[in-house]
């Protein structure tokens, strides 16, 4: 009798399983004769209430824009205290939701780290960085 255990093909692990993907719903047109109030729920269904019920905004820009990621080969461990980390997410989530900018915290702490050195070399020990570090 053989060890060797049976396992699915590629096939089928990455088969479809559905026909459309989408986190939006597509609207439902109205009926003759009904009219929707402003604060009225919506009509109860069978089907489960999507997790996303408002339309997601799109920020429009051209295909041949770049995403913005870039592979890094250097890395540092940072340790947050739990305020500072919830103060860097409140910021990604504005970002995203009030300036349709997509960036994941390491790109907002990249571009911070680049702003507080660009400071420090124009100003030096009138600087933001230099005045936090001496409690000023």
């Amino acid at each position: 009798m053989s060890r060797r255990v049976s396992l699915p093909g590629a096939e089928e692990l990455f088969r479809t399983t559905s026909a459309t993907l989408s986190a939006v719903p597509a609207p439902v047109p109205e009926r003759e004769g009904e009219s929707k109030a402003p604060n009225s729920a919506p009509p109860r269904t069978d089907k489960p209430a999507p997790v996303r019920t408002t339309a997601r905004r799109r920020v429009s820009r051209s295909a041949s824009a770049p995403s913005g990621r870039e592979r890094h080969e250097e890395k540092i461990t940072v340790y947050l205290s739990p305020e500072e980390l919830f103060d860097l997410e409140q910021a990604r989530l504005t970002l995203r939701g009030d300036m349709g900018l997509a960036v994941d915290r390491g790109r907002i702490v990249r571009e911070a780290v680049a702003v507080v050195v660009a400071d420090l070399e124009a100003k030096g020990e009138s600087s933001i960085l230099a005045r936090r570090l001496r409690g000023q």
